[in-house]
């Protein structure tokens, strides 16, 4: 099966983001391009088990009716997602794709994802779904259930697309980061975009050593490339480069025992997609 850049939609204010920033990567990876959408039978919040309350003679007769208002929820939410698939294949072929996929499945967004890891070169997903708080700051708890369970990149993506032209990678010697420069080298999905390595620690022989081993690394490969050693707290010292540069998207790795490379509830890697206004990269 060709590995594909897989999008996952869901009609929340992120898919449009989604849509484009997978066409774009779908045309600079030269890779196929499906849209997912899963129909989640399990709803968000739980419904009253009425079954108790009901009379006798009655009770039945509304079970019954209640089935059949799942049932009918079912259909609505499957047709819904055929008409999301549809808009966002439409989308991508206006961005220049040329025959983008789509795929329903039952289930749950996790689960699906674990089934079809094996098929996905790159996942896209919004920073929050639509079962989400909208809050800013908020992160939709599928993504991090999906970044636990996926062992593939993940592109984390704002709802406005803005194609990359620098990219920052928070580097810290590890062997996940290391991985990460050696991608952006070499990946298509990089072609033309100037490369900013950050170390956040003390400026030590050994970070300087491994800064000039990454910046040779991306300049052997064509690109410009520049970096910097800065002390501080890690996600405060890496947005104000962020920002300082205009820098477009973001990679960090998404595991690890590195103040960097911590994932989820009060890390870094938390904290910089809580508050990212460009696309994450998460790489395991």
């Amino acid at each position: 099966m060709t590995e594909q850049v897989m999008a996952a939609i869901d009609g929340s204010q992120f898919s449009e983001g989604v849509c484009d920033y997978a066409a774009w990567a779908s045309q600079a990876l030269e890779a196929p391009l499906t849209f997912l959408h899963v129909v989640d039978n399990h709803p968000q919040t739980a419904e009253a088990d009425l079954s108790g309350n009901i009379g006798l003679g009655s009770r039945e007769h509304l079970l019954e009716e209640l089935s059949q208002l799942d049932e009918q929820r079912a259909k609505v939410a499957q047709e819904q997602g055929r008409l999301m698939l549809k808009a966002a294949q439409e989308r991508a072929v206006e961005d220049g794709v040329a025959e983008p996929g789509s795929r329903q499945r039952n289930g749950t967004l996790v689960e699906t994802l674990a089934e079809l890891e094996g098929e996905i070169r790159l996942l896209v997903v919004g920073k929050r779904g639509g079962s989400a708080h909208q809050d800013s700051e908020h992160l939709g708890s599928n993504l991090e259930r999906v970044v636990r369970g996926q062992h593939r990149p993940i592109l984390v993506v704002p709802q406005a697309f803005k194609r990359p032209e620098k990219v920052m990678i928070a580097f810290d010697g590890s062997n996940t980061t290391r991985k990460g420069v050696e991608l952006l080298a070499k990946s298509p999905l990089f072609a033309g975009i100037a490369c900013h390595v950050v170390i956040v620690g003390a400026e030590t022989g050994d970070n300087r050593s491994q800064l000039d081993w990454a910046l040779a690394t991306l300049r052997e490969a064509g690109h410009e490339a520049e970096g910097a050693i800065r002390a501080g707290e890690v996600e405060e010292t890496l947005r104000a480069y962020k920002d300082e540069h205009d820098i477009d998207l973001v990679v960090m790795g998404a595991y690890g025992h590195s103040r960097i490379r911590h994932l989820l509830v009060g890390s870094t890697t938390t904290a910089m997609l809580r508050h990212a206004s460009v696309p994450v990269l998460l790489l395991r």
